[in-house]
């Protein structure tokens, strides 16, 4: 299996389960080993009471991103710590994308950059994630076959 491959059915048999990704509407655009690009569109439900999108809905965008971004590796991945900081506001109505990159990978451990852009391409939001892996997998497969992302 190609590492490809590999994040692609990763990201299958995550989405599968990931009820609260697919309940706010995003959408998986992009998968490939340690990367991941999601995105959602402002509801009026996302939205708090200065009708922009609610900071939360935008950090749970982000931190799904950096989930199918550490999980591509089909080892259970979970996050350690998480820190956003918000830029511009989203707005009613605009596609917002996450996109996910691991900046490094060193045994059980990672750390993932997830940028958040508006649909004009400005910058919403920046979040660092650590990661850390645990037992188990996505999908059923030889242990002896995994690498390691490193």
């Amino acid at each position: 299996m190609t590492p490809q491959e590999r994040a692609t059915r990763a990201a299958e048999a995550m989405w599968a389960g990931d009820a609260a990704s697919q309940q706010m509407g995003m959408r998986i655009e992009e998968i490939a080993p340690g990367r991941a690009v999601l995105s959602m569109e402002v509801q009026p439900h996302h939205l708090n009471g200065h009708k922009i999108c609610h900071g939360g809905f935008i950090f749970t965008l982000a931190d799904s991103a950096f989930a199918f971004a550490c999980n591509s590796y089909n080892r259970l991945t979970v996050a350690q710590e998480n820190q956003i900081t918000f830029l511009a506001p989203g707005q009613p109505g605009e596609r917002l994308t996450a996109t996910a990159q691991e900046q490094a990978l060193t045994g059980r451990s990672g750390v993932y950059d997830v940028t958040v852009t508006g649909g004009d391409g400005r910058k919403v939001a920046l979040m660092r994630g650590l990661s850390r892996t645990v037992k188990g997998q996505l999908f059923p497969e030889d242990e002896s076959t995994l690498q390691d992302g490193a």
